[in-house]
């Protein structure tokens, strides 16, 4: 390395930097990348300004790590300004490749050509990515926000295989408006203690030689294992609108007299709405026929345009127009129940199947999207209820709000201001899975198949949006891709709404498949054998291999129902069944069957029902007693019928 120096000095050349071989053994082990430096420093300049800095400096160590780290790409807006971006590539000597070129550096806008998503927002993005690995890079920007309702969120180390040799982060804000933040699984000594220098306060972590971390099977998103500090203000001001990030309560309050005024009606629709008291004297019906006039009469366009990311549209517009984002519309129904007779409020939420709950210690905002949220007092024998709307969907159930906005606390808007309250929570029972198939076996162990398949609740999500958006195809390969099916053909595929037998039942969705499954008994002389749960079996955990590192993070409670007609070939009876099986746990319920019916027919019922734990996460020594049961269930899945061949 010394010699290296030497004669790069005397060439003139740049002297060598980031050398791979300078990084420890230990922090190579499992990783396709290591961050080598992420020095980032905020100074906030005033309630409504601050500047980020960042230097990330990242080795690519191989083809895997190279797409994600060997690019960069950076958001922009009217409200947040890039100063400058530079950045350059070494070899794995230090060596200096090339360094980035201002024509390099590419500009591209977020908006969709379909113009469904009206935004100012922006990216410079810069692709330093090399044929030959491994390789490092180097990035330096700048950034001026003037939108001071977010702070930088700090993790420098935030993927799977990833190692980190070094970071530090440093905020400098005027004593007078004092730093708010949340450190979360931060190592001892990570923090030093804030220093004051006449008017301005400043806060410094620093982390160091961090190991790759590789994801165990059922553990939390990789983001909620790593260390990390999410900063924010205790007051702020977008575009002369001050507020304050002190409680739920204050933070809802800004956000509520940004829409304050905005919720008047053209008078015909408060009109027409009104109406619907005298025609739909019950609340809820009377609140369905508001919601579904919305979806008949608007659709959803995105719309992020500097304070229009958090202020919402007139209703008037959406009136005339026909359309709004998630503010708008959510605005517009509101308006359209209050004239109703049917008092509702905006509510702010995380929106996303995996997005984390908010932390609800640290006020700040950790919402992306808006919703709507309708208390119904009691009246007669119907108790009192709260309905939520998702009104950006011209599709969705009324009151459902399913794995994209349930299970999780939104901040209601008030005149008094923010109040956090949890969306509706669906257990087993709301999130069921009911199959009935009948298979016809043959004598060679081929079958044909027709499957009744009815999922309600969680479960029909993903295949009510292949019921209104995707085509034929489309659904098709969804469905192809998750039948656990070694050879099979799809003769036929219908998708339809389940029938609603009540008016507060949740939505679901009916599956209709015809199949020809060759081999699935296997021939054996006389003797064919199967396994007559064809189509849920449940597959085993794997090993854990050393002590388990990571919370164990369990999907939704569910029910799984079910029930296989096997029809025998001609001549062939059944010499073997499986024994009933019945297992209990703490993670649920299973038990199986197999019998034969009257007319010869076996028949094979299984039931699933899992729990989940109260809190988010179960300790990791857990694991093996979750995964023993697990074990237990794909044994029983896996148990044969073996029929026999009548001799002649």
């Amino acid at each position: 390395m010394f010699l290296t120096l030497i004669t790069a000095l005397l060439a003139g050349a740049p002297a060598p930097k980031y050398p791979v071989e300078a990084i420890a053994p230990a922090l190579r082990q499992n990783a396709h990348a290591v961050v080598r430096a992420d020095d980032e420093v905020v100074t906030v300049k005033s309630a409504s300004q601050l500047i980020e800095t960042v230097h990330r400096v990242v080795t690519v160590l191989d083809a895997a790590g190279s797409d994600d780290y060997g690019q960069l790409v950076v958001r922009y807006s009217s409200l947040r300004h890039i100063n400058y971006l530079r950045g350059a590539v070494y070899d794995a000597q230090g060596r200096l490749l090339h360094q980035l070129r201002p024509a390099e550096v590419h500009d591209q806008g977020l908006g969709d050509a379909g113009g469904s998503f009206m935004t100012d927002g922006r990216v410079r993005y810069a692709d330093l990515r090399q044929p030959a690995t491994p390789y490092t890079v180097e990035f330096d920007y700048e950034i001026s926000s003037e939108n001071t309702l977010f702070y930088p969120y700090w993790q420098p180390q935030h993927a799977e295989n990833v190692a980190l040799e070094g970071a530090t982060l440093q905020v400098t804000t005027p004593t007078a408006l004092p730093l708010r933040f949340d450190e979360l699984r931060l190592p001892a000594g990570a923090a030093t203690a804030p220093v004051v220098a006449g008017n301005q306060t400043t806060y410094r972590w620093h982390l160091s030689a961090q190991p790759a971390v590789e994801e165990e099977p059922l553990s939390p998103d990789i983001d909620e294992l790593l260390p990390a500090v999410h900063l924010a203000p205790a007051t702020f001001e977008v575009q002369g609108y001050a507020g304050s990030l002190a409680s739920w309560q204050s933070l809802g309050l800004w956000n509520y007299q940004l829409g304050k005024g905005r919720d008047v009606l053209p008078p015909a629709l408060t009109a027409k709405m009104a109406q619907l008291m005298v025609t739909d004297p019950d609340p809820r019906a009377r609140a369905r026929k508001v919601y579904e006039f919305v979806q008949s009469s608007t659709r959803y366009v995105s719309v992020q345009l500097g304070l229009g990311g958090w202020q919402t549209a007139p209703a008037t517009e959406v009136a005339t127009g026909g359309y709004g984002d998630c503010k708008a519309l959510s605005n517009y129904t509101c308006a359209l129940l209050k004239a109703a007779g049917l008092p509702a409020y905006v509510a702010l939420v995380g929106a996303g199947s995996d997005q984390a709950d908010v932390r609800a210690s640290f006020p700040s905002s950790q919402f992306n999207h808006v919703i709507l949220c309708m208390p119904l007092a009691a009246r007669g024998p119907a108790p009192a209820d709260t309905v939520w709307l998702e009104c950006t969907s011209q599709t969705d159930a009324f009151g459902y709000m399913g794995t994209f906005t349930g299970n999780r606390h939104a901040l209601l808007l008030t005149p008094e201001g923010g109040r956090l309250v949890a969306t509706p929570r669906y257990g087993a029972q709301a999130n069921r899975q009911q199959r009935r198939t009948d298979l016809w076996l043959d004598a060679t162990g081929s079958a044909k198949a027709t499957v009744r398949t009815q999922r309600v609740g969680l479960a029909q999500d993903v295949y009510a949006q292949l019921l209104h958006q995707a085509d034929p195809e489309e659904q098709k390969r969804y469905v192809s891709n998750r039948l656990r099916l070694n050879s099979f053909t799809i003769t036929s595929l219908r998708l339809a709404a389940a029938p609603v037998t009540k008016p507060q039942a949740l939505p679901g969705v009916v599956e209709l498949l015809g199949l020809e499954l060759p081999g699935v008994a296997t021939p054996a002389g006389r003797r064919l054998l199967l396994e007559p749960n064809v189509l849920g079996r449940l597959a085993a955990l794997p090993a854990q291999v050393g002590a388990r590192q990571t919370p164990l993070a369990l999907p939704p409670a569910s029910l799984t129902q079910d029930t296989v007609r096997l029809h025998l070939p001609a001549g062939f009876h059944a010499e073997n069944m499986p024994q009933p099986v019945q297992l209990t746990s703490a993670y649920g319920t299973y038990t199986s069957t197999c019998t034969t019916l009257p007319d010869g027919t076996l028949q094979y019922v299984r039931q699933f029902e899992t729990h989940r734990p109260a809190g988010p996460t179960l300790p990791a020594a857990k694991y093996p007693e979750y995964q023993d049961f697990r074990r237990k269930i794909s044994q029983a899945d896996h148990a044969q019928v073996v029929l026999m061949k009548t001799e002649a």
